[in-house]
């Protein structure tokens, strides 16, 4: 292993609740089902039916080309192997970086789990087909030399869940500029083998995703599934029942549970309002996916429809897989199909789980623990010389091109400047602090007038500091251009680099035998957010 591990706050806009969560703190423990990275093992958990869920994996996994590994783990399922479950939504060519960061996770979890308590345990990736904003997904950031290029298929869209989007001949051109920023790598063989229609072979958005996961997983055994159809609608019915018949039990164990964590200065992350639900109706007719409302004489709305109670529950009897859970719900809905004895998530996501918690103890009298993904940022070995050459480390790049070029500019100053400018510098601001002190003693007006005086003193000095080290710049071109090269792939467009970047931008730089690693480094699970040098 070469990774370095930095506190998760080097990373920027992390939530509160986020960061109470890493550290175990109370109330927040309570709604998590256990602690970040211990506890979680031994829970004994079990499905109704699990013959007939190996039997609708089976399925998906030959559809998907699964490898025997894979299958084995399915059988595995049948037998009573508990499930370590992570999910995303269906991004183009795999989605970015974080997305194999999960299925490394939950792979490296299951393992440590079989290890530690002698009960098979089976890594599942959940496909989140059933969303419907088709924009976020339609498309992938790729690298070239000097920018971040994102490429869209333009796929266009109802309001049907995304994963049914079919991939028509555009999706040949896309591959084609994709491979060609790619360096036409192996892995653009895959992409195709997966995305590129041919006779026979008709894919959706959601299926040649989970064809791609399942490939790169093959070795690990990784179970991909698509829980969207009937079969697996019919396995979690129960989750959707309770949301529909229990429904005004639920908004209000929901609305008391915001309230909770808006009282204690969170955030909710899944808005929660009177007249809300947990559900969305897929059209029988345009399959446009609406959402479900629960109106105050009980009856519900989708979009021009009303329906009663009843009538929701005939079509949950009759067919099931028109009805699908939020984001809130998702999980519940998902550990009623699955074995699931921890979940894993990014930030965003467990933030969700402080509000599905109730759901949790409503519906099923528990609570999954969730456990964090894998945070990394991968370096690789021309990236990695930067870094060293200018004695920088990851925290440092966490910029813009333009704040890191001056500090490269200010460090690359003759010694003895560095020295005058902080020599006058620490100077001017104590003998500044002194002065407005004195007058501020004197009379409170003045010493607010000392002050505005003394911030313009100092800002003037930082601008000369500024001045001299854009000096420096521009007799070390290099400078400038190492700024761009190391927030281009460090910290790309000011987010972090496995938020934006696609998975397989690595792959194609590093070989496919990357995810290996990915799951090595997941093994040992830096607790907050990794430097990995490739």
């Amino acid at each position: 292993m070469s990774a370095e591990c930095f506190p998760m706050s080097v990373l920027p806009h992390l939530s509160a609740l986020y960061g109470d969560y890493l550290a175990a703190a109370e109330p927040v423990r309570g709604w998590y089902g256990s602690e970040p990275l211990s506890g979680w093992m031994g829970r004994a958990v079990a499905v109704a039916e699990p013959a007939k869920l190996a039997d609708a994996l089976a399925l998906q996994a030959a559809e998907f080309g699964a490898a025997p590994a894979t299958l084995a783990n399915i059988e595995r399922l049948r037998a009573g192997a508990r499930a370590v479950v992570t999910g995303q939504q269906v991004g183009l060519f795999g989605g970015p970086l974080f997305t194999l960061l999960k299925a490394a996770t939950a792979i490296a979890r299951a393992a440590e789990a079989e290890r530690t308590t002698g009960v098979p345990h089976v890594p599942v990736f959940w496909l989140a087909t059933d969303d419907h904003d088709l924009a976020e997904v339609d498309q992938v950031a790729l690298l070239s030399k000097h920018a971040v290029e994102t490429l869209r298929v333009g796929l266009t869209s109802n309001g049907s869940p995304v994963g049914e989007a079919p991939l028509g001949p555009e999706i040949s051109q896309v591959l084609d500029q994709a491979s060609e920023l790619l360096g036409w790598a192996p892995v653009c063989d895959l992409l195709r083998e997966c995305y590129e229609p041919r006779e026979g072979y008709a894919p959706t958005l959601g299926g040649a995703f989970g064809r791609l996961m399942t490939r790169l997983f093959a070795g690990h055994g990784l179970v991909v599934m698509d829980a969207a159809g009937h079969y697996f609608h019919a396995l979690g019915a129960s989750a959707l029942r309770a949301a529909i018949a229990r429904a005004g039990e639920l908004e209000a164990a929901l609305l008391a549970r915001t309230a909770e964590l808006e009282s204690l200065g969170y955030h909710a992350q899944v808005l929660v309002k009177p007249g809300s639900s947990l559900l969305f109706l897929l059209d029988a007719t345009t399959r446009q996916r609406l959402l479900l409302r629960h109106l105050a004489d009980g009856s519900w709305k989708a979009g021009n429809q009303t329906f009663t109670t009843g009538e929701l529950l005939q079509i949950l009897e009759d067919a099931p897989e028109r009805i699908s859970p939020n984001a809130l719900l998702r999980p519940i809905f998902q550990d009623v199909i699955l074995p699931t004895v921890a979940y894993i998530g990014g930030p965003a996501e467990i933030a969700y789980f402080a509000q599905s918690a109730v759901l949790y103890q409503a519906i099923l009298g528990r609570l999954t623990p969730v456990l964090p993904r894998l945070s990394a940022t991968l370096i690789e070995p021309a990236i990695g010389a930067l870094l060293a050459q200018h004695e920088l480390q990851l925290p440092d790049v966490m910029t813009t091109s333009e704040a890191l070029a001056q500090k490269l500019g200010a460090r690359a100053m003759p010694i003895e400047g560095k020295r005058k400018i902080a020599a006058v510098g620490n100077a001017m601001d104590a003998e500044l602090t002194v002065l407005t002190e004195y007058l501020a003693s004197m009379d409170e007006s003045l010493g607010r007038s000392a002050a505005v005086s003394g911030s313009k003193m100092r800002y003037q000095m930082n601008r000369l500091r500024r001045m001299a080290a854009t000096f420096e710049l521009q007799k070390e071109a290099s400078l400038r251009k190492h700024a761009d090269a190391l927030t281009l792939n460090l910290f790309p467009n000011a987010h972090p680099q496995e938020r934006l970047l696609a998975g397989v931008w690595f792959l194609a730089r590093n070989g496919e035998d990357l995810v290996d690693r990915f799951v090595q480094e997941a093994a040992e699970m830096c607790a907050g957010h990794a430097v990995v040098r490739l």
